[in-house]
């Protein structure tokens, strides 16, 4: 799958690549490991938030990180997962809460919930071609793992996110390709392009 993200106005466009990962039996129980971890800071953080506005207060992602690592003293497992993946988790969550509101966020079912989480740091990341169909990257407390290369990720970096989906194990990265959107259209007298009532649009294709 190939995804494009960008802003009109010639900002830096940023796409993404997913790739089917070939995990050992133990990344795999520490992917699960970590996917439980990131529902469980997910889900205390919104029920925190949730309690603060019943009483008419306000909490946010500062107080909640720090409050983050007081707990990683306390509750060892917490240790287990990468940091800066469960701080992603909180700005995920701060992000959410101030879009769609305190309640309309959903907590993350242990049962109907596809484990997912993001590596925020680019140069964390290292990202190798293995011959003409294998790759291979290298996560923060996974190590290098394999997946098969159906294309080159086309860019830095930024950030690499492993998720689940129908029993199988993928990693997509999200990377900066050097392309800038055209700050005017070529033709801007047509009706062909992008709505410049859009602040941000997303293309998708399958491969």
């Amino acid at each position: 799958m190939v995804i494009m993200l960008f802003r009109v106005g010639g900002v830096l466009v940023l796409s993404g690549c997913r790739y089917r990962l070939k995990l050992t039996a133990v990344q795999a129980a520490l992917c699960g490991e970590f996917g439980n971890i990131w529902r469980v800071v997910w889900n205390t953080g919104l029920e925190q938030r949730r309690q603060y506005r019943r009483r008419g207060a306000w909490m946010n992602y500062v107080p909640q990180a720090a409050e983050l690592a007081d707990a990683k003293r306390d509750h060892s497992w917490l240790t287990a997962a990468p940091s800066h993946v469960l701080q992603q988790t909180l700005k995920n969550l701060d992000r959410a809460c101030r879009d769609h509101g305190t309640f309309k966020v959903k907590r993350r079912s242990k049962t109907r919930w596809a484990p997912s989480f993001r590596f925020p740091a680019g140069n964390r990341v290292t990202v190798q071609r293995l011959g003409r169909k294998g790759g291979r990257a290298k996560l923060p407390k996974l190590g290098w793992v394999t997946f098969r290369w159906s294309r080159p990720p086309g860019g830095e970096v930024r950030s690499a996110t492993v998720s689940r989906k129908g029993g199988h194990w993928f990693v997509s990265f999200l990377v900066d390709d050097e392309v800038t959107t055209p700050s005017q259209h070529a033709m801007p007298g047509t009706a062909v392009g992008v709505d410049r009532g859009v602040k941000v649009a997303a293309v998708t294709c399958r491969r």
